[in-house]
């Protein structure tokens, strides 16, 4: 009786987003253990991915079931409360993203295998959203994002350019390949410092196991592609006015991150505890605040819509490769990086999260931008 009690609560809740227990459409949830109703009632967002793991329900689409989940504002009535209570205090009450803490997401996260990107991710390693606008395969629609990258930057022979979380060098090979410029890449991970020194061998680029507070040298441009997430928002001012002093007088510094629509200081309990600790999204007003008199704006670009077809990519080439790797990763990890890979498509489905490029000079800047697209 308890449990069918519990079980009609969730199904009332579950029904603004058309999702039934033990339905028969893709987006339906099927439930193999009668504890899952309590523990995510009561758990939030942490309990629905942890139960995934454990094997307590399956979805043939569970991206379209996060996307239904979210669209319909379900995260705000199922919140896990002590969770996010917790996440929020440690995120007042400490520096979740302190320089002594720097390289645990890399160690947690980007060191786990430089296989299992290899299998995921295009062949030069993209790890952020893509520009689908006129591709339709992932390596075309990343070669256009870092193409895009670099039109934006206005790049030139000889020039400069500091890529701050340059991740297996994709975006330090591509701009020194193709434009020609000398490029310091910068990251917090071990791994991808050994691949993307080889990835880089003969072209003039460098690439330095170091977190972006002990930068000192001046550059032509800089440019961070998705490393913004790791910054936190105790850390944004100081990031910016590192930034600025790393730029020459008529630099232009890019931007690229995942944000969101409302300003929070702490990310979704699951995604912090099994995929990226201690990271956090910024909203519009968190950025423009902390960059207000460092930096003025030349372009704003917004295209989450592209991170769709990306994570789908990204999880069809995990899926179809898992045979490739499942010696070195167990099947708890299949789940769990599919949860990661197939919610995190929802959610940009669901426009509840977003991705920008952000074009900044420095106040007084005397160069003339135009914006591209």
């Amino acid at each position: 009786m308890v449990v069918n009690n519990i079980k009609r609560a969730l199904q009332e809740i579950l029904d603004f987003a058309d999702v039934k227990i033990n339905g028969n459409r893709p987006w339906d949830i099927q439930v193999h253990n009668n504890n899952f109703y309590s523990r995510v009632l009561t758990g939030g967002s942490l309990a629905l991915g942890e139960s995934y793991m454990d094997k307590w329900w399956d979805c043939k689409a569970v991206d379209e079931l996060i996307y239904r989940i979210l669209k319909a504002g379900l995260d705000k009535k199922v919140k896990g409360s002590k969770n996010l209570f917790w996440l929020f205090l440690k995120a007042k009450l400490t520096n979740r993203q302190a320089k002594s803490r720097a390289f645990i997401v890399g160690e947690k996260h980007y060191d786990i295998g430089n296989d299992l990107y290899k299998y995921m991710l295009d062949k030069r390693m993209n790890y952020s959203c893509a520009y689908w606008k006129n591709s339709k395969t992932l390596y075309k629609a990343q070669e256009a994002k870092l193409d895009l990258i670099c039109q934006k930057l206005k790049l030139k022979p000889g020039m400069t350019v500091l890529d701050i979380g340059c991740g297996w060098g994709s975006f330090a090979k591509f701009a020194a390949e193709k434009y020609k410029v000398k490029v310091l890449g910068i990251t917090i991970s071990k791994e991808q410092v050994k691949l993307a020194r080889k990835f880089c061998k003969g072209f003039d680029v460098e690439i330095r196991l170091q977190d972006y507070r002990n930068l000192k040298h001046k550059f032509d441009r800089v440019v961070s592609i998705g490393m913004f997430e790791h910054v936190g928002y105790k850390n944004y001012n100081k990031f910016f006015k590192i930034v600025n002093s790393c730029l020459k007088t008529d630099g232009l510094f890019l931007l690229h991150t995942i944000g969101t629509s409302i300003s929070t200081i702490s990310t979704e309990p699951w995604t912090d505890k099994y995929i990226f600790p201690n990271g956090m999204l910024p909203s519009a007003v968190q950025i423009t605040k902390t960059y207000e008199g460092i930096f003025q704006l030349d372009d704003w670009h917004s295209f989450g819509v592209y991170y769709n077809p990306t994570l789908m990519a990204w999880y069809n080439n995990f899926n179809n490769n898992w045979s490739k790797l499942k010696n070195n990763y167990d099947k708890r990890f299949f789940r769990m990086w599919s949860y990661y890979l197939l919610s995190s498509a929802g959610s940009f489905r669901a426009r509840h999260n977003h991705v920008w490029q952000i074009v900044l000079s420095k106040p007084g800047s005397q160069l003339k931008y135009q914006s591209v697209r």
